[in-house]
């Protein structure tokens, strides 16, 4: 109703609407329908805004135009299909060419994925103020621009598929292993992108390989979510997950969209990653498993270059080929801020020189954020300090 341009006052409504939520459900407990619940809240919340905003600039100069009228005969659609195409609708709209790559990926963390100004910074590996900087731009050209919330053309998707699938693959990340200090794991944010993902699966037009192949590397990946933290919150290395926990169905889900992915000519790196992560999920161990896990690594290279890729190559390389080498390839990354990387050191280094390998976890430590990445490198350090190689 008040589209894009005036997307903070929208914005303010909804939290309202929300905090009203949390109060009177609290006391009176949830509705029948919550969903209708809230978008009744939410239009009263709006025809008194409305009716205020006109008394007040009635007299001066408007300054708001709104998207569509608003009256006590407004009715809003609650049907499943139209909450979905308006959830598609707004993804499409936000990732507009017109906005820099940067700022659609930012607008969409923040508008359609709820993440903070912290989260979305850290994200990007920049800046809080880069980041503000970045929405306020953004958010201008939604309102000089004037950018309707609707669906764009069968070409215009082609291109601007490419930075939705960005969005949710960052959003599932920051679920997968949160920068938090809070928590290890945010299942809600990976599901959220699960179901963002499945939207576009859902929909003919954006129903495409690459978004069936960024499905399967969620499912595989939230396969192993239970496994990944004990009792006490926290994290439980590959190694030693009880696959017992390991979700089958999901698994299973992956396979599945992994096989439907495969259709036409074109491989995007979700291809590359859900085959890698489909090897992290298999319970036997072929003999060749971490050959071909190091192959798909060098592919994905190819097509886009990393850091993270690169380090994560690193350990492949280890299995395949030995520590040495491995540890010759890491070196020349040089990602001297990274506690993954100084990680992973620490790791090759141990039982052929533990004093460096203890010099790596101890920098590891220093540069990692969560308790949870800190106690697992405090285990490494006591190991070292306490094995008779020290």
């Amino acid at each position: 109703m008040f589209g894009l341009a005036h997307i903070e006052i929208a914005e303010d409504i909804a939290n309202d609407t929300f905090l009203l939520a949390t109060e009177n459900w609290h006391l009176k407990g949830i509705p029948d329908n919550p969903a209708a619940w809230l978008y009744t809240v939410a239009k009263n919340k709006t025809r008194d805004y409305i009716r205020r905003h006109k008394l007040f600039f009635g007299k001066i100069k408007p300054e708001i135009q709104y998207g569509q009228s608003v009256s006590d005969e407004t009715v809003i659609d609650l049907s499943p299909q139209n909450m979905t195409d308006s959830q598609l609708q707004m993804i499409f709209a936000l990732c507009n060419p017109l906005i820099s790559p940067e700022g659609q990926i930012g607008l969409a963390l923040k508008i359609l994925c709820g993440f903070s100004t912290a989260e979305i910074a850290e994200a990007f590996l920049t800046s809080q103020e880069t980041i503000q900087k970045r929405l306020f731009r953004a958010k201008e050209k939604l309102r000089t621009a004037a950018i309707k919330i609707e669906f764009p053309d069968a070409k215009a998707i082609e291109k601007r598929l490419e930075t939705v699938l960005t969005t949710l693959y960052l959003l599932f990340n920051e679920g997968y292993h949160t920068r938090s200090k809070q928590t290890h794991i945010r299942k809600e944010l990976c599901l959220e992108a699960m179901r963002l993902c499945y939207l576009l699966i859902e929909n003919k037009n954006t129903n495409k390989p690459a978004v069936n192949a960024l499905m399967a590397l969620m499912c595989f990946h939230a396969s192993r979510l239970n496994a990944r933290m004990n009792q006490q919150g926290e994290a439980i290395l590959y190694e030693a997950q009880n696959r017992a926990l390991w979700d089958e169905d999901l698994i299973a889900r992956g396979n599945y969209f992994l096989i439907q992915s495969a259709q036409g000519n074109d491989i995007s790196k979700y291809h590359l990653e859900a085959s890698i992560a489909y090897w992290h999920c298999t319970k036997f161990e072929p003999p060749d498993k971490w050959e071909k896990i190091l192959q798909l690594y060098n592919q994905l290279l190819q097509i886009e270059y990393s850091p993270v890729t690169a380090l994560n190559r690193t350990f492949a390389l280890s299995k395949v080929r030995g520590k040495e080498k491995a540890i010759e390839e890491a070196l020349k990354l040089d990602l001297q801020d990274n506690h993954f990387y100084h990680t992973l050191l620490g790791n090759l280094y141990s039982d052929i020189d533990d004093k460096k390998a203890l010099g790596h976890f101890q920098e590891a430590g220093k540069l990692a954020k969560s308790p949870s990445d800190q106690n697992i490198i405090h285990q490494h350090i006591d190991r070292l300090q306490n094995s008779s190689h020290y």
